[in-house]
């Protein structure tokens, strides 16, 4: 089981790589605020996606947010590492995402 730390340290990396391609990203209209839950550590973090960046992120649950994903510390860690696939990771029910088909479909954009 990953860290609350390693956790962290992944969406931050998932952060600064969604903002070295904001430039091709920076053309996709989504301005919605995130929040990441991670079920086995019964701990979250949220933040927004504006145009393509991932900004303002810090620890705690936003219930408001837009934008949901659900899943396990060990399984953030290898989807922000590109070690498992988001579309077989959300159809295996190891991820889960809520949002509006829209935003889900401006998303795959990003990742």
């Amino acid at each position: 089981m990953a860290s609350v730390d390693e956790c962290r340290q992944a969406l931050q990396d998932l952060a600064a790589r969604l903002d070295q391609h904001a430039d091709v990203q920076g053309r996709i209209d989504l301005d919605r605020t995130l929040a990441c839950r991670i079920t086995d550590l019964d701990a979250a973090f949220h933040g927004r996606i504006e145009g393509g960046r991932l900004v303002d992120l810090t620890e705690g649950d936003d219930p408001k947010a837009k934008i949901a994903l659900s899943t396990s510390s060990d399984d953030l860690v290898a989807l922000v590492h590109g070690q498992l696939d988001i579309a077989k990771a959300v159809g295996s029910r190891r991820v889960s995402i809520t949002a509006n088909p829209f935003d889900l479909m401006k998303l795959r954009k990003l990742l």
